[in-house]
């Protein structure tokens, strides 16, 4: 529940932060077009959900064998693109509002298209990788409830937390804010990469599968339930397992922790 609190509640802000940029912009330049702004926000939002429909669909179509590889796969690819999207933002935070400014007045002599488009493109990013993060998410839980009701949570959250922002009735410090929630994406990356793992030693393409570091069998335990669902560390793993999610939670966190070099 936590994992997909965390996830919809960064990736919402992120997306939230993007669309109150484009619509103050306009407002302080005295310029019409929200509407169109809000047209490209409701297409990404359509292809993002699609996405996360057609992973769904698809990984009931296929065998067992299919499914471990399939899940594998996206759980791999989603792991790559959460980590780039926390690297850059770390990196562009400071220049994303004059960024989107710009391509703003770069796509008013293009009329409606170009406002739907900055807004479309601007957006679907956010929620393509938070569909396939998503769904590979709940691919390391043995029930949906509670990561749905942590995922509607966090969505709404973000969308409460975007609206008083843009109203100016709180103030964030974003920094703080990306930088934090960067940290717990990692460490959620971190429990998404080792179910990949899982998933490919079940089919065979690691080895390993039976080397466990611990195997509590199917632990229903306060300890065990926690743990699943917000650091991806489950009742069962192998040292494999064990071994990535230690070297990469290692790796990515001093990268991400590391001062920037003064010029």
């Amino acid at each position: 529940m936590l994992s997909t609190f965390l996830i919809a509640l960064r990736e919402g802000m992120e997306a939230a932060l993007i669309i109150s940029i484009l619509l103050a912009y306009l407002k302080r330049s005295e310029l019409s077009g929200s509407r169109f702004i809000w047209i490209g926000v409701a297409g990404a939002l359509a292809l993002s959900f699609g996405l996360g429909a057609f992973l769904s669909f698809t990984s009931t179509q296929l065998s067992a064998r299919g499914e471990e590889i399939f899940a594998g796969t996206t759980s791999v690819a989603a792991v790559t693109f959460v980590v780039a999207m926390v690297f850059w933002m770390k990196r562009s935070a400071r220049f994303i509002s004059k960024e989107l400014q710009a391509k703003v007045q770069a796509a008013l002599p293009l009329g409606t298209i170009g406002l739907i488009s900055v807004a479309f493109f601007a957006v679907v990013r956010e929620g393509l990788e938070t569909a396939l993060f998503i769904y590979s998410n709940f691919k390391t839980v043995s029930s949906d409830t509670a990561p749905s009701i942590g995922l509607t949570l966090g969505l709404a959250a973000a969308v409460a937390l975007g609206v008083l922002t843009y109203r100016k009735s709180v103030k964030i410090n974003l920094g703080t804010f990306f930088r934090y929630t960067g940290i717990a994406l990692l460490v959620v990356a971190a429990g998404v990469l080792s179910h990949a793992i899982s998933e490919f030693q079940a089919f065979g393409a690691l080895p390993g599968a039976h080397a466990y570091a611990w195997n509590f069998g199917h632990s229903t335990s306060l300890v065990a339930t926690i743990l699943d669902g917000t650091i991806g560390i489950s009742s069962s793993l192998t040292w494999l397992q064990l071994l990535i999610w230690a070297a990469f939670l290692g790796t990515t966190l001093r990268i991400y922790l590391r001062k920037p070099v003064a010029a």
